[in-house]
């Protein structure tokens, strides 16, 4: 992993977007459920960051595994590289949580995917939404993962929390969101990725 040339966290909140919270029957796994099966129009608000790669750059397929876990907690999310044996972005998505985390498919309920986004690094993200069923028993890859956490998903579906920070790089101005939670620091592609599943529950 490539290091940062800027602390994201320094960079200054420019505005919140402040929609205010869901209501909190979508925030269950029934409603969550449903929404995939009957969709709603919506449109995704963030589809790719100012690129920090050569344009010419083929993206690289990727996934993210966004796990919704069903208790008082929220979600946790995680990404992983696409790998020559896996035949979608729900297999990537599924492999590296394990790999990762330790997180076994049989506790994994694959609801859906969300639109590809690409990350500033030349990355194109499949977002695959998914219910986690306890119990469980983690266990983090140390060359992966410094720290396994989770969020309250009430407060990642709150636009009041929903930051818009940036900054500017030689020849390039970069803004992303952010959303900071107790000690963590969510921004970048996660965050937005996060922001396209709020706009997706609230249509």
């Amino acid at each position: 992993m490539s290091k940062l040339l800027f602390d994201p966290q320094a960079c200054p909140v420019e505005s919140i977007a402040d929609e205010g919270p869901l209501e909190s029957t979508r925030l269950s796994a029934a409603w969550i459920r449903e929404r995939f099966v009957n969709h709603a129009a919506w449109v995704p608000e963030v589809v790719a960051e100012p690129s920090l790669q050569d344009n010419e750059r083929v993206p690289v397929p990727a996934a993210v595994l966004i796990p919704l876990v069903v208790h008082e907690q929220g979600a946790t999310l995680l990404g992983g590289r696409v790998e020559s044996r896996d035949r979608n972005a729900i297999d990537t998505a599924l492999r590296e949580t394990e790999e990762e985390i330790g997180l076994q498919e049989r506790h994994i309920e694959v609801l859906g995917v969300l639109p590809d986004y690409l990350t500033a690094t030349g990355y194109q993200v499949s977002p695959v939404v998914a219910i986690v069923h306890p119990p469980f028993v983690l266990k983090a890859d140390a060359f992966e993962v410094a720290e396994i956490f989770e969020v309250p998903l009430a407060f990642l579906m709150d636009g009041s929390r929903h930051q818009r920070r940036s900054l500017v790089l030689p020849g390039i101005r970069r803004t992303f969101y952010a959303m900071p939670y107790e000690g963590y620091f969510i921004w970048g592609a996660t965050a937005g990725m996060v922001r396209n599943f709020f706009h997706f529950l609230r249509a």
